[in-house]
């Protein structure tokens, strides 16, 4: 749990860029990728990152701008990405202009539980970190090239002159 917003501010911006790696990286046409039929698409997977990410800075308390049209899955990868960026930056900011470090340790109702205003940080974090991955399973599915996040894709360890690992 965050101690400070400084704490959080940096763990965002590096899953966020991690995330934002991954958004640049899809195409339109892997947008309609599903794992089953019954499944949500890498293009709504990729849209609830970002449509999510306001609505529950909103639930945690955090006033920020509302998505204009969260409910409808854009058909540009390049709009969902560059909608990401903007969500981003207006995630880094809100936080540093509403909360202080003393308030990180409020307690604070979030979808039907207490917790500590720093445990719903750390909530927003894991859930982008959770539907990354999902993405980056379809995106392998939809045939296109996963970037590394926590270490080297299969493509970049082969760009660094070794060998990906197979077990």
């Amino acid at each position: 749990m965050y101690t400070s917003i400084t704490e959080f501010i940096e763990e965002w911006n590096q899953e966020a860029s991690s995330t934002q790696k991954i958004l640049d990286a899809l195409t339109d046409a892997s947008l309609g990728q599903k794992v089953s039929s019954e499944d949500r698409t890498l293009g709504a997977i990729a849209w609830h990152i970002v449509s999510s990410t306001p609505g529950m800075l909103m639930e945690f308390g955090i006033t920020v701008k509302e998505m204009k049209d969260a409910t409808t899955i854009p058909s540009s990868a390049r709009e969902i990405a560059e909608s990401f960026r903007s969500v981003s930056a207006d995630t880094s900011d809100a936080v540093k202009q509403q909360w202080t470090d003393q308030s990180l340790s409020e307690m604070k109702n979030v979808f039907g539980m207490e917790m500590p205003k720093a445990a719903t940080l750390t909530l927003l974090i894991k859930h982008i970190i959770h539907h990354r991955g999902q993405l980056t399973v379809l995106m392998r599915q939809a045939g296109l090239q996963v970037p590394g996040v926590y270490g080297p894709s299969r493509e970049e360890w082969s760009q660094m002159g070794m060998e990906a690992p197979t077990i």
